[in-house]
């Protein structure tokens, strides 16, 4: 069976101006008025998808569901502020996204993050546990490779573990390699799919160029310099920022992308495939990255690898020792809580 890749973008965007009543999902986004959650809160509010859009941060939030609720879309967006309101605003989620925690700076890797972004994850992320245990969970906080495995040990500490409804969104990576092969080439990026396995830092982000449709062929040379590229695209943009953040805007558009697919397949939609961090069998690791196809209940089947190239074979032995190490880090963290 071929699965075309979900490529809502273009398609995504004009359907968003559509008047189609059939789908009511009610979506959270916990950091809505950070750098992420607000482009992300705004591209789910422009969307038919969503009738319900409830906004949660420690500050801001008030103003940020008040501005967003101007917007001549269905969406009813409400704004929850503090600790006591985060409840309130997870009850009857069908899926809530987490952009929370704080953005790299230049120097910083993702893994450097890990202390307080780690502490805000799994503080969310218990939240979500008591008071939305079947919606589907995207987390975006950085490190993924760390943030997913913490998630799930504590949905498995409140005894609601579902590894198929967890997901941490590496879309970003996938939405870089196909705008990076399509300036390469000259082709239509919305017509560029390149799966991207692995993590989401660094070498454990492996993009299988050998797989992309339509198919492209590069020079050894020019293809090492181009999966560096897509490996240290999120430094590129941490640079050029000079201290100001790190990707908002593609990753709110990433984090939509994502978000909308996995939507239209909980409302039945066939054939809907992205890429995402998961509980996984595909290799010695824990957790890995691999094409998903994205049902009803959330994944519905783990596509795989698939057949690649000696040169993203080793990428894969490469990457598996720091994706490890990443996992048990998180692990260990939600063990070592009180």
């Amino acid at each position: 069976m071929f699965f075309a890749f979900a490529r809502p973008a273009g398609a995504a965007l004009r359907r968003s101006f559509s008047t189609s009543t059939q789908n009511s999902a009610k979506v959270a986004v916990l950091g809505a008025s950070g750098g992420i959650g607000q482009p992300l809160s705004l591209l789910l509010k422009n969307s038919p998808l969503v009738s319900r859009l409830t906004l949660y941060d420690i500050a801001h939030t008030p103003g940020v569901a008040a501005d967003l609720s101007h917007i001549e879309t269905r969406a009813k967006v409400k704004g929850y502020l503090g600790p006591e309101q985060l409840p309130d605003c997870l009850k009857g989620c069908d899926v809530v996204v987490i952009p929370a925690g704080v953005p790299r700076k230049p120097g910083m890797t993702r893994d450097d993050l890990f202390n307080t972004n780690a502490t805000i994850v799994a503080t969310l992320t218990t939240a979500c546990a008591q008071h939305c245990p079947e919606a589907m969970i995207c987390i975006i906080s950085n490190p993924v490779n760390s943030t997913i495995p913490i998630t799930a040990e504590v949905f498995k500490k409140h005894g609601v573990y579902n590894p198929n409804k967890i997901f941490g969104v590496t879309t970003l990576d996938i939405v870089r390699a196909n705008t990076f092969v399509a300036e390469l080439k000259g082709l239509d990026p919305a017509r560029v799919s390149v799966p991207v396995i692995g993590g989401h830092a660094g070498k454990t982000i492996i993009p299988l160029i050998s797989q992309c449709t339509p198919k492209v062929d590069f020079p050894q040379d020019q293809l090492a310099t181009l999966t560096g590229r897509i490996q240290e695209a999120g430094t590129e943009v941490v640079k050029a920022k000079a201290g100001a953040g790190s990707a908002t805007l593609s990753m709110a558009y990433a984090g939509a992308r994502f978000v909308f697919s996995l939507v239209d397949a909980m409302n039945g939609k066939e054939g809907v495939v992205e890429c995402s961090f998961v509980k996984s069998q595909e290799t010695d690791c824990t957790y890995f990255s691999t094409p998903l196809l994205l049902g009803k209940k959330g994944l519905e089947k783990n596509l795989g690898i698939g057949k690649i190239s000696p040169f993203e074979e080793k990428m894969i032995a490469d990457a598996i020792p720091e994706l490890k190490a990443s996992i048990k880090k998180g692990e260990d963290f939600v063990k070592s809580m009180k």
